[in-house]
C-alpha cells in the first residue's frame, strides 16, 4: 500500500527546500560581496606608459584602494596629480621605495604660466627628505636688469600683454644679500624643486633657457606617507592597500575573505574571517531550523482544523456551545490571555502600540544599534566631536544612518541628549539633518540616530580631509549656495525661537550633491517667548563664540549671526578659524578678516582658487559676501544684521540684483564702522575689484599656492 502524502505536507516541504536554496544563495552572495573590494584594488591604474598602485586612485581603481589626496586623472595619456591647486605630471612612482616622480604641468611646456604657485605640498602625505635636490626660483616682472649671464642669475623670455618683462630663474642657494636686495623689486616669483644633477647644471655660467626647460621636465622626488606601515603589514599577509568604504580617511586591508583594519590575519582579521565561517556552517542550518519549526506550525493547523471538521460533522449543538464559550471568554477582562492569530487590522495596532517614542522621536534598543554598527566598530568611524563619536550603520529596514555615542552618561549628558531630541523631534526643514530616533535615556549608553550624509562637512572640504580631493568642484557657485542654504535652515531655527549656539563648518554636513545639513543641536536652546535674552555661561568652539555674549553672558540669536559671519569668511578663504600657526594677531580668523577688509586687503584673505583674480563677477559677489560678514562680525550684537536679512543680501547675491544696484565693486572701504563701496578713487571697470598689487601688471599674478 502507497503511503498517502497529505498536501499540506507536500507543500512544506517545498517551503523547506525554497528557503535553503534561498539561505545558500544569499550566503553566496555575501561572500561575493566581501570579496569584491579585494578585487577591485588587485587592479592598476594605466595611464600612458605609467601605471600606479597604491595610495593612488582614479579611473578604474576606485577611492577605497586609494588614499585621499592621491587622486589620479589620465589626460592625453598623461597621469595627472592634483594637490594643493597644481596639477602635476606623475612620471614614475615606486611602491616599494614609496617614492613618486613629478612635474609642474603649468611649467611643462611654458615658462610663463598664467597663474603662478609655489611648489609646497602636505608634509602629512610627502616628504623630500630622503632625495638629493634643490631649488630654483624663478622672478618674474622685475624691474632692474641684473648683470648676467653670470653664476648666479640667468634672463628668460616671457611676453605677458604683449609686453616683455625682465625675468629671471636662479639657483636658490646661489641667491647672496645684494643680489636679493635687487630681486625683491621683481612683481612675483616662484620656487620649484629640481634633481641634483640638473640644479648642478644651473648653477654652471653657461647654463640656458633650454637648460631650465629640461630640468623643470626631468621633474623631483617626493616620498609619500600614506600609512605605509600599515600597508606594508597588509601586504606582507596577501591583502591589498586602501581606505574604509564608508570612512575614506581610514586605512583598510582588503582581504579574499573581507577587509579589516591591518591585515588579513590580525585579531579582527581572524573575527571577520571566523564570521565568515561561521556563517557557512550557520546559516544552512538556520535554514533547517526554520523549515522545521515551519513545517511543526503547518502539522499544528492541521490538527486543528481536523478536529474542528470531526467537531462539526459530529454535532451541531456541540459547536453552538462551543461558539457560546468561545464568545463569552473573548468578551471578559482576560481575553489578551488567550493565544490567537491576529488578523492584518490587529497586527498593524499591535505594532505601532509597542513601537514607543520620546519627544515624538522613535526609541530604538541599545542592541539593535550594536547590530546596525558591527558593535560599533572603529572601521565605521565617522568622527569625533566634542561629545561623542559618530559611527555608520545601517539599520534592519535598510536606511543608512549616522549614529551618535555620547562619552559619558552623567546628568550634563542626559540634558543635552534630551535637549537634542526635544529640539529636532520638532523641526521639519530640508536643511536641518533628521533625528531618526535615539536609545531611552535609562540605557546603559546614551545614543542619537540621525540620517546619514555622505559627503563630510564643510569643514573637511575647506581646510580638513577632502580639501585636495575635490577642489574644482568646491567652486564658487557651490560655496555661496552652501552659505545660503545654512542662512535659510538658520533663519528657520530663529523663528521658531531657537538658538543653535555652535554654528560652525563642522556641524554644516553636506550629502553628494552639496545640499546643506546643518547638525549637531547639543548645545541649542529653546528662546522663551517676549525674551531679550537667555542668561547663560558662553559655551561653543573658540573661534566662532560671540563676543558679546563671551562678556557679558546674554546668549541672542545675533550670537548665531556672529558665529555664521566666521563660516562667511572661511567660505571665502579656506582658512580654519582658529590656527596657531599664523601670526599671533592672525591666530583668530574673525579679527584677521576684520582687519584685512578695514585695510582693505581682502586679496590677501580670499582663497586663489575661487577665481577671484581672473572673474570679475566672482570678484564682486566675493567683495559682497566679505561687506556681509563684516557686518555679522561686528562686536556689539545691534549692529549685526539677523539671520532673515543674512538671507535676502546673499539671495540677492547669488541673483546678481545686489550687483546691478551697486555694478563697480572696486575696494572695501570702511566708514563709521560699517562697509560702503568706493567709487571715487578709482576708474569705472566692470572687471574693477578688491585692490590687487598683482591685477594688471606685466608679469603673471603670483599665488601663495
Amino acid at each position: 500500500m502507497k503511503p498517502h502524502h497529505h498536501p499540506s505536507h507536500t507543500a512544506l516541504f517545498a517551503i523547506t527546500v525554497i528557503i535553503l536554496a534561498s539561505m545558500l544563495r544569499f550566503q553566496s552572495v555575501w561572500c561575493q560581496a566581501d570579496a569584491q573590494p579585494y578585487e577591485d584594488c588587485d587592479k592598476e591604474i594605466e595611464c600612458g606608459n605609467v601605471k600606479l598602485e597604491y595610495p593612488f586612485w582614479g579611473l578604474d581603481r576606485p577611492a577605497h584602494c586609494g588614499h585621499l589626496g592621491f587622486q589620479v586623472t589620465c589626460q592625453s595619456d598623461v597621469p595627472i596629480l592634483v594637490h594643493q591647486s597644481v596639477n602635476y605630471r606623475v612620471l614614475n612612482a615606486d611602491s616599494t621605495t614609496k617614492r613618486v616622480t613629478v612635474a609642474r604641468n603649468d611649467l611643462w611646456d611654458t615658462l610663463c604660466p598664467q597663474y603662478l604657485y609655489n611648489t609646497t605640498y602636505d608634509t602629512s602625505l610627502f616628504n623630500e627628505n630622503n632625495f638629493r635636490q634643490e631649488n630654483v626660483s624663478l622672478f618674474y616682472g622685475c624691474n632692474t636688469r641684473l648683470p648676467g649671464p653670470s653664476e648666479t642669475g640667468f634672463r628668460f623670455p616671457c611676453i605677458v600683454n604683449q609686453t616683455e618683462s625682465e625675468n629671471y630663474f636662479i639657483k636658490t642657494s646661489s641667491i647672496i644679500p645684494a643680489l636679493l636686495d635687487m630681486l625683491v623689486q621683481c612683481n612675483s616669483s616662484i620656487t620649484v624643486p629640481v634633481n641634483e644633477s640638473s640644479a648642478d647644471r644651473l648653477g654652471l655660467g653657461t647654463a640656458t633657457t633650454d637648460d631650465l626647460k629640461e630640468a623643470l621636465k626631468a621633474g623631483f622626488n617626493l616620498g609619500w606617507t600614506a600609512n605605509n606601515n600599515e600597508c606594508d603589514q597588509c601586504l606582507q599577509t596577501q591583502g591589498r592597500c586602501g581606505s574604509n568604504v564608508t570612512s575614506p580617511e581610514l586605512f583598510a586591508c582588503h582581504c579574499s575573505s573581507g577587509s579589516f583594519s591591518r591585515t588579513c590575519n590580525n585579531r579582527s582579521a581572524s573575527e571577520g574571517s571566523s564570521k565568515n565561517n561561521s556563517l557557512t556552517i550557520v546559516l544552512p542550518i538556520v535554514g533547517v531550523v526554520i523549515a522545521c519549526i515551519v513545517l511543526g506550525c503547518g502539522i499544528l493547523v492541521c490538527r486543528r482544523r481536523r478536529k474542528r471538521r470531526e467537531m462539526k460533522e459530529a454535532s451541531p449543538s456541540a459547536q453552538n456551545e462551543t461558539k457560546a464559550i468561545l464568545t463569552k471568554v473573548s468578551s471578559s477582562k482576560f481575553d489578551s490571555s488567550i493565544p490567537s492569530y491576529p488578523t492584518s487590522k490587529t497586527l498593524k495596532i499591535s505594532t505601532e502600540y509597542t513601537k514607543s517614542s520620546y519627544f515624538g522621536a522613535q526609541v530604538f534598543s541599545y542592541e539593535e544599534l550594536e547590530v546596525a554598527t558591527d558593535n560599533f566598530n572603529d572601521s565605521r568611524e565617522l568622527g569625533d566631536g566634542g561629545f561623542g563619536t559618530v559611527y555608520y550603520g545601517k539599520l534592519l529596514d535598510g536606511r543608512e544612518v549616522a549614529v551618535k555615542r555620547l562619552y559619558e552618561n552623567n546628568f550634563k549628558r542626559v540634558e543635552q541628549f534630551m535637549n537634542e531630541v526635544q529640539i529636532l523631534s520638532k523641526l521639519e526643514h530640508e536643511n536641518l539633518v533628521k533625528l531618526y530616533g535615539c536609545t531611552s535615556k535609562r540605557s546603559k549608553e546614551l545614543v542619537l540616530v540621525y540620517e546619514y550624509i555622505p559627503n563630510g562637512t564643510v569643514a573637511d572640504h575647506l581646510h580638513g580631509k577632502l580639501a585636495n580631493s575635490g577642489s574644482d568642484l568646491f567652486s564658487w557657485s557651490v560655496r555661496l549656495n552652501i552659505a545660503i542654504e545654512t542662512a535659510e535652515a538658520l533663519a528657520y531655527l530663529h523663528k521658531s525661537d531657537i538658538i543653535h549656539r555652535d554654528v560652525k563648518t563642522n556641524n554644516i554636513l553636506l550629502d553628494k550633491s552639496f545640499k546643506v545639513k546643518v547638525a549637531d543641536f547639543g548645545l541649542s536652546r529653546l528662546f522663551p517667548d517676549n525674551a531679550t535674552h537667555v542668561s547663560t555661561a558662553p559655551q561653543g568652539t573658540p573661534g566662532y563664540v560671540d563676543p558679546e555674549y563671551y562678556q557679558c553672558y546674554h546668549l541672542t540669536d545675533k550670537s548665531d549671526v556672529y558665529s555664521f559671519g566666521v563660516v562667511l569668511i572661511e567660505l571665502i578663504s579656506s582658512l580654519q578659524a582658529v590656527d596657531t600657526n599664523r601670526h599671533r594677531h592672525d591666530i583668530n580668523l574673525a579679527n584677521m578678516a576684520v582687519t584685512k577688509i578695514q585695510n582693505h586687503s581682502l586679496d590677501e584673505l580670499v582663497d586663489k582658487s575661487i577665481g577671484f583674480e581672473t572673474n570679475g563677477l566672482v570678484r564682486r559677489m566675493t567683495t559682497l559676501v566679505a561687506e556681509l560678514a563684516f557686518r555679522c562680525l561686528q562686536q556689539e550684537k545691534d549692529m549685526r544684521p539677523t539671520m532673515k536679512e543674512v538671507v535676502e543680501i546673499l539671495r540677492g547675491i547669488q541673483d546678481d540684483q545686489l550687483n546691478a544696484q551697486k555694478p563697480e565693486v572696486l575696494d572695501i572701504v570702511v566708514d563709521d564702522g560699517g562697509l560702503s563701496n568706493d567709487h571715487s578713487t578709482q576708474p569705472s571697470s566692470s572687471d574693477s575689484g578688491v585692490t590687487n598689487k598683482q591685477v594688471g601688471s606685466s608679469a603673471p599674478n603670483s599665488s601663495d599656492g
